[in-house]
């Protein structure tokens, strides 16, 4: 549902034509002129404006939290989902550039934290996100998310026994959660142990929160083992028969070769 927002009416002055006069009576002095009203202020969106906002597409979402950070340049809260907008529709610098504006208003401010090591590994660029992250979770010490996004970002400078560790320590944190889970099993997954990433993935499938993204990677590491009828099943429930064919075909080279590329076995940014 397309939210439009109400923008300030201007107010014009009426010109009078060069020349032209008010005659006015011996006895009447002439009306002083008003001076034109200035037009008010943009005024920033209501809570449920904003709370709508948050349920549209990426790019109307970047859109109108541009525009809050235009209104307020300190509103943390218009920053931050507009580096999260930003990042949804792939514009990474510009995402972290957003995040960093609220950091340096707020340094601790967790969800900007966080934002910017999502942009930053969503460009490919973790190695700068591990400072914010490790700032985050010293800031949120019971807060699951930016150790699992740490733990995304080792993976991603190649540090995978650290990448290993971290995950680990989030499913403290968060016992069972499916994300954690199913990014420590798609790291298992690059290292050639199928078996140990199978049985993560199951687990991760089982929990309330999981996804189809997760349910996906279980096809990919039953492909490897060359379970190929029950990796179909799953790639067909979730996709539609253009895309599910070529997933098949997928597979089976999976299957074929008995790895995955790392490119194949991204870690998901979610827990972040």
């Amino acid at each position: 549902m397309c939210r439009k927002l109400a923008f300030a009416a201007t107010v014009f002055a009426i010109a009078l034509p060069a020349g032209a006069a008010l005659a006015a009576s011996p006895a009447q002095a002439p009306a002083p002129v008003a001076a034109p009203a200035a037009s008010a202020a943009p005024a920033r969106a209501s809570a449920e404006q904003r709370r709508l906002a948050d349920r549209e597409a990426p790019m109307t979402r970047a859109a109108f939290w541009g525009r809050e950070t235009q209104i307020d340049p300190n509103d943390a809260e218009a920053g931050v989902k507009l580096a999260g907008a930003l990042r949804a529709i792939g514009q990474y610098d510009q995402a972290a550039d957003a995040a960093q504006r609220v950091i340096t208003l707020q340094p601790n401010n967790v969800e900007a934290l966080l934002e910017f090591g999502r942009a930053r590994i969503a460009a490919g660029q973790a190695f700068y996100a591990i400072d914010a992250l490790r700032q985050a979770g010293a800031q949120a010490p019971r807060d699951w998310r930016p150790v699992s996004l740490l733990g995304v970002a080792y993976e991603q400078v190649e540090r995978t026994e650290d990448a290993v560790t971290t995950y680990q320590r989030a499913l403290t944190l968060s016992p069972a959660n499916p994300a954690v889970l199913s990014n420590l099993a798609m790291l298992y997954a690059t290292r050639g142990d199928a078996v140990r990433a199978e049985g993560l993935l199951r687990q991760a499938v089982s929990q309330p929160g999981s996804t189809i993204q997760i349910r996906q990677n279980l096809a990919l590491v039953l492909g490897m083992q060359g379970k190929l009828a029950e990796a179909e099943a799953l790639v067909r429930e979730d996709l539609p028969p253009e895309l599910a064919n070529n997933n098949v075909a997928y597979l089976r080279a999976v299957a074929a070769s008995k790895s995955l590329t790392p490119a194949a076995a991204a870690p998901a940014l979610r827990g972040g």
